[in-house]
């Protein structure tokens, strides 16, 4: 059975304020420990569109060999964070800004699992299309 990780938040809403905390929860199954490298756990944004794509990351926690070599990475574990103030997301015609948690899972055989989560920070209105 090849492995399979997810990445939850933990009170299922997806949309939260600047300065609210999200907690998200991830699971990595069907993996024995000593076959993972390292983990990472971040929350961040990124942008999609025109011109160039930006990306930053507001947290970011990772787990290295020492932390998980030897255990069976049984059960779920947890991170949280604080969101920050901006930029917010964003649903334009031209570009987006996009959050996500993400768990990355790097194994000891060179391949990588990962998982995305998205959420929305802040209200921002969705753009208009002009009318000609």
């Amino acid at each position: 059975m090849d492995p399979v990780v997810t990445l939850t938040i933990v009170d299922r809403r997806r949309n939260y304020a600047p300065g609210e905390t999200i907690v998200c929860e991830y699971t990595i199954e069907s993996l024995q420990g000593n076959r993972i490298q390292a983990v990472e756990a971040s929350v961040l944004w990124y942008t999609e569109g025109k011109g160039d794509e930006d990306m930053l990351v507001h947290y970011f926690a990772r787990s290295g060999a020492e932390g998980v070599m030897g255990e069976a990475f049984q059960g779920s574990r947890r991170f949280q964070t604080e969101l920050p103030k901006s930029p917010l997301s964003y649903e334009g015609s031209i570009v987006k800004i996009q959050w996500c948690a993400r768990i990355r899972v790097f194994l000891t055989s060179g391949a990588e699992l990962h998982h995305e989560t998205p959420f929305h920070l802040g209200e921002v209105p969705r753009a208009r299309s002009r009318s000609k």
